[in-house]
């Protein structure tokens, strides 16, 4: 079918009753091009000022009910051919009209789906098609609102391949050659047999035809057939995380219609003893879990935007990603397939049981296949995928009916695809939620021989902090018995916070296989150590690699004090990101990830964190997912002479920490001291650097320097060059600076910009976590000395950024759109 964008010339407002419009109450429409959230352009507040889990959830962004509109022609010539309007996702409870008329609906806001349109069109004239889309206390986490990702128009004839109708496989790969099998379904809504040739061509990178082959088909009137041909690629040059190679189909059906698609060619093994296995090698996943919005951008889906988080967090040592909760878009699917970014894509975060008032749990009974089908048929053929989760924490896992609706899931998706391993992140608190008082009288298995007779009153009595709770529950006799056939029906036991069982599994179920599909950022190292020694589990994944609007502060830092002697999980408006990533929101690396950098092995150099000195000496008092309340910066005005901490992370026996060339003395570093150590000293300006050993021989240093003089404003664009089209943006980075480049961190001022040319600015932002300020406005105050503007192109041309601020001179950054 050919298929056109349909993101331009829509328009948006909050949605009206009809009654009070007759009454006179009229919000008009205003212009807007997709993917579009309108969530993120309400006006955040805290219910009567209060902190609520509900708020905080949504970072206090209101829900509620917007309608999109679009007029567009229909020409003559569609009359008799077949006319879908395709949406990669609405979020929620979409419904569609058009010209007035009821065309279809969606409850689940992940899931793509097409509208059967041809039957409402108005042939040679001018038509309306209307989507309404409602959120409201549906989430746990920030999900935006409206039509966010894109749009497409489909028009085709009567006999067709059908959307998605052209799956890949290759069944048998070595190095001589692979088998490539190709299955295209085939459509005929006429009322006459029709038989076709297909024509199927393989070609590599270069464009080079490297298989052929053509066959014919036959297909009855409202029969669906399925061509499958089986070509032979000499040489294949396979997929893989560090070598990405890509080849395209093109299947022919007569003339009358083709499809094209990207794939590659790779083989998965898994076992308890090698692990996941791509292509012959062991692969242990470095992941990262992250939400699906795009931080300043809200939930809207651009496909810079998706890529652009593939590209830095691969850049920060991750090499898979797991979707959470919800399945990933188009978009980011395409960005991890060019950039070899392998992809655990998860379907749902409730099944029957929900946890929100008007959740997915709603229409999880009847939606459910429908919804499973719709991700397994987008990610098919997406080499990246290697895996499919059913759910996120799911409750009823602890019972024999949840055990009932895993099996069916996980075999719904065996049916659609055999290729690929199925998972569940199963959370073993939440599973035996039901039962915890039974877990007062007794210990978890691993704690058990080392309690004393005075520590046997229950499971509170030696837990640390959560972590060490959720650890020792999911690690219990009642945990290994609920879950049991939970874990079964599945490929890979997917743990959230459990890796006190991965030990304990091994002995117990001798063929599980474990993956961490939720771990606490505080403990990579610890079980980084287990994922390395043993080969039953296949890898880690924090929470979270990419920070995230909602659960708004569960890694924020804390301190004791007498009103707050415990962590809170959440935090007051006007509080707006979870503040757990080892990225924020902006896609700064936070020092988080070069700790977790220098985990993996990926970094030789040591890393210097300081505390802020504002605090030292106070009791931290985090979240398991809280990190520090450090920063990569040595520029503290008004502390001079003062006391700080200083954490340096690295992987050598010891680390040196020198201020202004004066030695603060040694500390040992490495695996055995948890990969980090801690100087005390006070703040002089000038030059902060730290310098690591390993029998003696240095193998690397890092050092921070203090920002001095003038406050200078810098703008760089991120790519000088972008396209018009395809969903591409321009980023770029603010930054206030001295002389030498060095980042002003302790100077923040609100920086004002202005967008002329070939483009328009979509959202200005920072990653300041406690702010009111809008992502729409045209002015931002900066954050440790950085801001954040993304332009939008509207066509060929240059776009120009004008950036100002309180004094600094008065800077442009110009981005050429071809």
């Amino acid at each position: 079918m050919i298929r056109t964008s349909f993101n331009d010339a829509w328009q948006v407002r909050p949605k009206v009753n009809p009654f009070a419009e007759l009454s006179g109450h009229v919000v008009p429409f205003r212009p807007v091009t997709l993917p579009h959230d309108a969530m993120i352009e309400q006006r955040r507040a805290a219910p009567d000022g209060e902190v609520t889990m509900d708020g905080a959830a949504g970072a206090y962004f209101p829900g509620g009910v917007f309608e999109y509109r679009k007029t567009f022609a229909v020409p003559e010539e569609y009359r008799g051919r077949r006319v879908f309007v395709e949406f990669e996702g609405v979020y929620r409870d979409a419904t569609v009209y058009i010209n007035g008329d009821y065309a279809g609906q969606r409850p689940y806001g992940y899931s793509q789906f097409r509208i059967d349109a041809d039957r409402f069109l108005r042939f040679g004239e001018d038509n309306e098609i209307r989507v309404e889309a409602r959120a409201h206390r549906d989430s746990r986490w920030y999900t935006g609102a409206g039509i966010y990702r894109d749009t497409w128009l489909l028009v085709g004839e009567v006999v067709r391949i059908v959307p998605d109708g052209v799956r890949i496989t290759t069944p048998d790969v070595d190095a001589s050659r692979a088998v490539v099998e190709v299955a295209t379904e085939v459509v005929n809504d006429s009322i006459e047999v029709r038989t076709l040739p297909v024509v199927t061509e393989l070609r590599d990178a270069s464009g080079a035809v490297v298989a052929s082959d053509v066959s014919r088909v036959t297909v009855l009137p409202g029969e669906p057939a399925t061509v499958r041909q089986r070509l032979y690629v000499p040489s294949p040059a396979r997929w893989s995380p560090e070598a990405p190679h890509l080849y395209g189909c093109r299947v022919a059906l007569g003339e009358v219609d083709e499809e094209q698609v990207t794939f590659g060619i790779r083989t998965l093994r898994l076992d308890p003893e090698h692990g996941l296995r791509v292509n012959g090698e062991t692969v242990k996943l470095r992941g990262a879990c992250i939400h699906h919005d795009n931080g300043i951008l809200g939930a809207a889906t651009w496909a810079r935007a998706e890529e652009r988080r593939v590209e830095l967090l691969k850049d920060a040592g991750f090499n898979a990603i797991r979707m959470s909760h919800q399945p990933m878009s188009k978009p980011m699917l395409d960005a991890c397939d060019r950039l070899g970014m392998l992809v655990v894509d998860e379907a749902f975060d409730v099944w029957t049981s929900g946890k929100s008032e008007f959740d997915y749990s709603l229409n999880f009974p009847e939606w459910w296949e429908r919804d499973i089908e719709a991700m397994v048929a987008k990610d098919v053929n997406h080499p990246s995928v290697i895996m499919y989760s059913i759910g996120n924490e799911i409750p009823e896992t602890g019972s024999p009916f949840g055990a009932a609706w895993g099996r069916r899931l996980a075999e719904k998706v065996r049916s659609l695809d055999p290729t690929r391993y199925v998972t569940n992140a199963v959370n073993g608190l939440l599973a035996v939620m039901s039962e915890l008082g039974a877990l007062m009288q007794q210990q978890p298995q691993d704690k058990a021989a080392d309690a004393g007779e005075g520590e046997q009153k229950g499971i509170n009595t030696f837990m640390a902090d959560a972590g060490d709770m959720m650890n020792a529950i999911s690690a219990s006799d009642l945990v290994t018995q609920k879950t049991a056939e939970s874990f079964a029906v599945l490929d890979v036991a997917g743990m959230n916070y459990a890796e006190a069982r991965y030990v304990l599994d091994r002995d117990l179920f001798p063929n599980r296989i474990i993956l961490g599909t939720e771990t606490f950022p505080t403990r990579v190292d610890g079980n980084w150590r287990l994922v390395e020694q043993h080969g039953h589990v296949i890898g880690d994944f924090t929470w979270t690699g990419w920070d995230y609007l909602g659960e708004v502060g569960i890694g924020r830092p804390q301190y004791v004090t007498p009103a707050t002697p415990a962590p809170s999980h959440t935090a007051p408006y006007p509080y707006l990101v979870a503040g757990c990533g080892d990225l924020d929101i902006t896609g700064h690396r936070r020092p988080a990830s070069y700790y977790r950098e220098i985990v993996f092995g990926l970094r030789a150099e040591p890393y210097i964190a300081v505390r802020r000195p504002e605090h030292h000496g106070k009791a931290a008092a985090g979240t398991p997912w809280a990190w520090s309340d450090s920063i990569a910066g040595w520029t503290w005005p008004g502390f001079e002479g003062a006391p700080v901490a200083i954490e340096v992370y690295g992987d050598a026996d010891e680390v040196e920490l020198l201020v202004n060339g004066g030695s603060s003395g040694r500390q040992p570093v490495g695996e055995d001291h948890r990969f980090r150590t801690e100087f005390d000293t006070v703040y002089e300006p000038g030059e902060l650097l730290a310098v690591a050993y390993r029998d003696g021989v240095e193998t690397g240093r890092h050092a921070l320097r203090s920002a001095t003089g003038p406050v200078g404003l810098r703008a760089e664009a991120e790519r000088p060059v972008i396209e018009a089209g395809g969903g591409d943006l321009a980023y770029v980075t603010l930054a206030l600076v001295d002389a030498d480049g060095t980042l002003h961190t302790s100077a923040d001022r609100p920086v004002r910009v202005e967008v002329s040319g070939a483009g328009v600015l979509l959202g200005l932002g920072s990653a300041d976590p406690w702010t009111e300020e809008p992502f729409g406005s045209t002015e931002r105050l900066t954050y440790e000395g950085r801001a954040l503007a993304v332009l939008r192109p509207t066509g060929p041309g240059k776009i120009r950024l004008t950036a100002t601020a309180e004094g600094c001179e008065p800077v442009d950054v110009v981005v050429t759109v071809e």
